[in-house]
């Protein structure tokens, strides 16, 4: 029931070792910049979360997104920029003066209260009317269908039903901002999948901002209205996850986005006598498309050395023998509806994704064999090589 606007945001932790260079002096250690005032674990964050948004902050571990989130709940203090809740600046304000509400990863609930104290419990510190919590509880425990748990105390719960307690415990507040940080990182795959559909029932039934963190880029992908990649502390990209899965802006999000992730080769970017890009790589010589063209065109790109991204999915098995891309198999996974085969290609690992019902020949995939494969000119991403930014964006 609030936007959520983020100015040039950044964490400082100290670092004692700074006092020992000289002014201005900077480093890189594992991956954070390292600068006079200390450690930057988050740098420079901009970000305009509209009302009732899904924002799913998403990055590998260390990149900076519990920080961040830890910052807007008031748990981490805010080194620099601004940070503004429903239009209020609220860098000073107290976490309980935020009206937020936040869902950890190890649940944080009471053991010795029972399922109906725990999500009573914020609204008992705010002096809420009895008869007012007993109807928010119980609508919360519906909507999360843990009504027939009301009375066990949380050893008695599995994991999942743990986990739906904690972000009831959360929703009886009404905040304005819901929070949620790795949610269902402890739970199995199978209750993984079960909780996603849970969280994105519950939205469409409460009236919340969402901002969500996770390093599981299928949670992002399914669960965020706009997901925000991280990496050592700075952003990557904002978008929708189909913009970002069809245009990756570096390098980066290329590889982390998408299952298997995308296949990365050292190619040759041309240009074809009647002026139009080509892709080289190997005996293949794939010309982009339209839209691929005119994007090229508009940012004035270079003819020369590239790296190639293509996804799994979108490597092809069949084309011109003149055309094609020589490899070897290596390894062969039977996932039920598609078969994995890794292939050694161009000196680069790569995974193709072949539907079992296209098999004419599972033999041809036995480890040793050789296989060629190419790519369309649609599904082709070009990166510079050097500063890993997508040359279409």
């Amino acid at each position: 029931m609030a936007e959520v606007i983020l100015k040039n945001v950044k964490k400082v932790y100290p670092y004692q070792e700074t006092k020992k260079k000289k002014k201005g002096a900077e480093e890189k250690k594992t991956n954070l910049q390292i600068t006079e005032e200390g450690v930057l674990a988050v740098q420079d964050f901009n970000l305009h979360i509209k009302d009732k948004e899904f924002i799913v902050l998403v990055g590998p571990s260390g990149c900076g997104k519990s920080t961040t989130l830890r910052m807007v709940a008031g748990l981490e203090e805010i080194s620099g920029g601004e940070l503004y809740i429903d239009g209020q600046l609220v860098n000073d304000v107290a976490p309980k003066d935020r009206d937020i509400a936040m869902v950890f990863q190890n649940y944080a609930l009471y053991p010795h209260m029972s399922v109906w104290e725990n999500m009573a419990f914020p609204l008992k510190l705010r002096k809420t009317p009895k008869e007012e919590i007993a109807q928010r509880v119980s609508q919360a425990a519906e909507i999360l269908g843990i009504t027939q748990y009301l009375d066990r105390k949380p050893k008695a719960l599995s994991g999942g039903q743990r986990q739906r307690v904690a972000i009831g415990r959360a929703i009886v507040r009404e905040p304005k901002v819901l929070l949620m940080d790795e949610p269902l990182s402890n739970l199995d795959a199978k209750l993984r999948n079960q909780m996603r559909a849970e969280i994105i029932k519950l939205r469409q039934r409460i009236n919340t901002t969402f901002i969500y963190v996770t390093h599981d880029q299928t949670e992002a992908m399914t669960l965020g209205d706009r997901i925000v990649i991280m990496k050592d502390g700075v952003i990557q990209q904002i978008g929708t996850p189909q913009e970002v899965f069809d245009h990756p802006a570096n390098l980066f999000v290329a590889g982390f986005i998408g299952v298997p992730q995308m296949n990365f080769y050292d190619a040759q970017l041309v240009l074809d006598s009647d002026g139009k890009y080509a892709v080289e790589l190997d005996k293949a010589h794939v010309v982009l498309s339209d839209v691929k063209q005119a994007n090229l065109k508009k940012n004035n790109v270079k003819p020369g050395p590239i790296t190639l991204g293509v996804r799994p999915e979108h490597l092809l098995l069949s084309g011109a023998a003149e055309n094609m891309i020589a490899g070897q198999v290596e390894v062969s996974e039977m996932m039920g509806s598609a078969v994995h085969v890794h292939v050694n290609a161009c000196g680069s690992d790569t995974i193709i994704i072949v539907q079992t019902t296209e098999l004419e020949n599972p033999a041809a995939f036995s480890i040793g064999s050789q296989i060629s494969f190419t790519f369309s000119g649609a599904t082709a991403h070009v990166f510079d090589r050097e500063t890993q930014k997508n040359l279409e964006a």
